[in-house]
């Protein structure tokens, strides 16, 4: 497995690496019938997306997740590990199946319908976690994403001292696992649906709805909250400080999979190095839109200076 240097500043990544099987039909598609298109197989995942793009941002980064002795198991580290991320915290588990995720798109790349095997992940508990103690809490800060086993949640949050805490929501099923930790997370990305499963409210249309969704994250604890809202861009705020609203920058949209992990990881990047959430949120914008462009969920052509010179042409 890939190791960095011990004497940086590691983000550890702790959440999901699946392979992403995507299908892309040619036409609108047609349901119970099959459809002209085109298949890409990749390496993908929540958390190693993250992980994947924060290191090709430059950012000093860690992988902790569970994967098989399989193929789509050496692949998903050896892809990883490509983009410069360390992969010993996380586990190879004989005899299980690498966790997959297949999803079928329409010709503009929007989502219509996924299935997941992520049944792997429960080798990644509390116990797990608890044998990589060490790395993990010499990390400058955890991303966590809502893939986790609740006994792995309970297991990172009940840490003390423990590093600022950053989580991606996931689904509007899964983030129900943050209930009872709300107050330990310092930044939470989600999008419209998530948020309203979250905090029980109707769908979030207009600015109104985007400050109350905020404010009752902000009420449980939350500090920073990035709510991605699609077309309509995304509204970030911090608890008793600055909110705002960032427009979508124009992207050619190939593949929607991947594109909000890259956004999480653009922010965490400005954020570790002292950003503004504003700044950060504006550059993970422009993550999320190179990443749109590529028909992989993460892209290899993203850096630091591709999205700074995406923001210098959209300003």
């Amino acid at each position: 497995m890939n190791a960095v240097p011990h004497n940086t500043a590691t983000v550890m990544v702790i959440g999901a690496a699946n392979i992403d099987i995507v299908g892309t039909s040619e036409q609108r598609l047609a349901w119970a019938d099959s459809n002209p298109g085109r298949v890409l197989t990749t390496p993908g995942g929540v958390g190693r997306n993250i992980a994947e793009n924060l290191g090709r941002l430059g950012r000093s980064t860690a992988l902790c997740t569970v994967v098989g002795d399989d193929a789509f198991g050496a692949e998903l580290l050896r892809s990883v590990c490509a983009a410069g991320v360390d992969t010993t915290a996380s586990r190879v588990v004989a005899g299980r199946a690498s966790s997959s995720y297949l999803s079928v798109h329409g010709p503009e790349g929007e989502l219509a319908a996924a299935v997941n095997d992520m049944s792997i992940l429960d080798a990644l508990d509390g116990a797990s976690l608890a044998e990589r103690q060490t790395l993990l809490n010499a990390a400058s800060a955890w991303v966590l994403d809502c893939n986790l086993q609740e006994s792995a949640m309970a297991w990172l949050f009940s840490q003390r001292p423990r590093p600022p805490v950053y989580v991606d929501a996931v689904s509007a099923f899964k983030v129900q696992r943050l209930r009872p930790w709300l107050s330990e997370i310092r930044l939470l990305k989600l999008n419209g649906q998530e948020a309203c499963a979250l905090a029980g409210l109707p769908p979030l249309d207009a600015l109104p709805d985007w400050i109350a969704a905020a404010a009752w994250l902000h009420a449980q604890g939350v500090q920073r909250v990035v709510l991605s809202l699609g077309a309509r861009g995304v509204y970030w705020s911090e608890r008793g400080g600055h909110a705002g609203l960032q427009p979508p920058l124009p992207s050619t949209k190939v593949n929607s999979t991947g594109a909000g992990d890259a956004l999480l990881a653009g922010v965490v990047h400005q954020c570790e190095a002292g950003a503004h959430l504003g700044q950060a949120v504006a550059f993970g914008a422009a993550c999320a839109a190179l990443t749109l462009a590529s028909p992989a969920s993460c892209n290899p052509q993203l850096s630091v200076a591709a999205a700074q010179q995406l923001l210098q042409a959209t300003a």
